[in-house]
């Protein structure tokens, strides 16, 4: 006769900033949801990159393509101008990154392998994201246009970088069954890259 396991209640102690923090939490919650969480960062990346995709593909003329965004709307004042224009001018190699990156982050987050370096990986493109959504410099605060410093791709950055940390692609993930492979196992340097 199978015994139903109960939930596990822990307690994270650690010192931020200087400060002693302690609070208690589920195990069973706090997996399910990096999870979830997991799995919609997933969607957001194959959504994007596969509509990008179906617009035509490489190639096509009328095809998506960052260009226009690129040269159009990052604003003069961004301190990165330059950047994303130079950026724009070569698009055609910008935008297969972009689209194959997105559409690789979706799956390695969705089936959790390779998960750590996805994760960075879509994070750093998110700071990309946001830093041309900057409407000016840092004496105008870096205002974005739908918010005065923090958008949507600045919260998915954090929440990239969050899953990356706690090692999301070992909770039903590929990772956990990679890390025990002889591989890993000989080159220990891996685990960086999983999890």
């Amino acid at each position: 006769m199978a015994t139903k396991r109960q939930p596990v209640e822990r307690t994270l102690e650690s010192n931020i900033a200087g400060r002693d923090v302690s609070f208690n939490y589920s195990e069973t919650w706090l997996a399910y949801s990096i999870l979830g969480l997991r799995l919609v960062m997933a969607w957001v990346f194959l959504q994007a990159g596969i509509e990008k995709l179906a617009d035509g593909g490489i190639g096509d003329p009328l095809a998506w393509s960052s260009a226009g965004f690129l040269n159009n709307a990052v604003a003069e004042a961004n301190p990165l101008h330059g950047l994303f224009a130079w950026f724009g001018s070569n698009a055609a190699l910008v935008d297969p990154m972009v689209i194959f990156g997105q559409i690789l982050i979706g799956l390695a987050l969705l089936f959790g392998v390779f998960f750590r370096f996805a994760a960075l990986m879509g994070a750093f493109q998110m700071l990309f994201f946001w830093t041309a959504a900057w409407q000016g410099g840092l004496m105008a605060g870096f205002p974005v246009e739908n918010g005065y410093f923090i958008d949507s791709s600045f919260v998915y950055m954090l929440l990239l970088f969050g899953l990356a940390a706690w090692g999301a692609g070992r909770i039903v993930g590929l990772d956990a069954t990679l890390e025990e492979t002889s591989i890993v196992e000989q080159n220990p340097w891996l685990r960086y890259l999983l999890g």
